[in-house]
C-alpha cells in the first residue's frame, strides 16, 4: 500500500474538485465562432432545400448525413414539434421528423417550406472538441412571417475537419398563461 503525502493528497483533491480548471488550462478550442456560425448558416440553407427540392426525401437523406454527427455515436435532437415522441435518436427518426412522417406526430417539418432561416445566438460556449450554442432562430413562411423557435445546439468537430451538430434541442418560446379570473 502506497502512502500519499499530504502536498500529494492536497494536489489530488485540487484536481479533482475543479477540473473545469485544469481541462480548460490543458486545451485550445478546436471549434471556433465562425464555424460554428457556417454550420449554423448551412443547417437554415439545407432546411430551406429540402422543402424547395423536388424529391425532399432525398435531400434529407444528403442534409441529415452531411449536418449532423450521427456515424459518430449518439446524436441528442429534440425538435421543435414533438411532443409524443420527444427525441430522434437515429437519421430514420430525424428523416420522420423533417419529411416521412413515418412517427404519427411527424408531419414533415421541412416541407413547410421555408424561405429563409435566420440565427441570433444568444451565446456560444467552447471547450476542447465543442461547442455550443443557444439562441433563437427564425423561420421565415411563404407569407413572409417569422415563427421565432428558442434552440440549443452542440458541435462537434470530426477528424477531416467537418464540424457537425450532435446536440440539438429547439422548442417555441414559453408563453404565459392569462391569470384567470378567481371571483365566479
Amino acid at each position: 500500500m502506497k502512502i500519499l503525502s499530504v502536498k500529494s493528497v492536497i494536489v489530488l483533491l485540487a484536481a479533482v474538485a475543479v477540473p473545469s480548471i485544469s481541462m480548460a488550462a490543458a486545451c485550445k478550442p478546436a471549434i471556433s465562432e465562425a464555424e460554428v456560425k457556417t454550420t449554423q448558416d448551412k443547417w437554415g440553407k439545407g432546411l430551406v432545400e429540402i422543402g424547395a427540392a423536388k424529391n425532399p426525401k432525398a435531400e434529407a437523406e444528403k442534409f441529415i448525413a452531411d449536418i449532423y454527427a450521427y456515424q459518430n455515436g449518439p446524436v441528442l435532437f429534440k425538435p421543435t414539434v414533438a411532443s409524443t415522441d420527444e427525441f430522434r435518436q437515429t437519421p430514420e427518426e430525424a428523416l420522420s421528423y423533417f419529411v416521412t412522417g413515418q412517427d404519427k406526430e411527424d408531419k414533415g417539418f421541412a416541407l413547410a417550406p421555408y424561405t429563409k432561416v435566420r440565427f441570433e445566438n444568444h451565446a456560444i460556449t467552447y471547450d476542447c472538441n465543442t461547442a455550443v450554442s443557444m439562441g433563437n432562430y427564425y423561420f421565415t413562411g411563404k407569407d413572409g412571417k417569422e415563427t421565432k423557435v428558442t434552440y440549443t445546439m452542440g458541435f462537434v468537430k470530426e477528424p477531416d475537419g467537418k464540424v457537425k451538430i450532435n446536440i440539438q434541442h429547439s422548442s417555441l418560446p414559453y408563453v404565459a398563461e392569462k391569470a384567470k379570473d378567481k371571483k365566479g
